[in-house]
């Protein structure tokens, strides 16, 4: 049992953490370089709502996947001071995580409001 728990902190959680942080890193990237697509298409429109969910969204995405990174990291957590930075790490990107969320909602009630609102004007 210790060369198989040795096998999975030693080789595979090291690949998995690396694989894991690269995704979020490609996300990030891929949503931002999106973004800046869509606001140049806006005339550098800064009240544009599709760039900033567009990147909120990636921003989101790529936490969440960059925190499953964090989270296997406790596997090969050696002392307490590594512990206690990684778990300020965990809370931090949980906090940013609900804060993208909670901004990318409020978009998306205000773009459901200027419909309604379209839609009464338009009948």
């Amino acid at each position: 049992m210790d060369t198989l728990f040795g096998f999975v902190e030693h080789s595979f959680a090291p690949l998995v953490i690396h694989f894991l942080e690269i995704t979020g890193i490609i996300i990030i990237a891929y949503g931002s370089i999106k973004a800046i697509w869509f606001f140049i298409l806006s005339k550098f429109d800064l009240n544009n709502h599709a760039v900033k969910l567009t990147l909120g969204e990636a921003m989101s995405l790529a936490l969440e996947f960059k925190l499953g990174a964090e989270i296997i990291k406790t596997v090969i957590v050696r002392d307490l001071n590594e512990l206690f930075i990684l778990g300020f790490v965990v809370v931090l990107r949980i906090v940013l995580t609900f804060v993208i969320h909670w901004e990318i909602d409020a978009f998306n009630i205000e773009e459901d409001r200027q419909k309604i609102e379209q839609n009464r004007q338009n009948n």
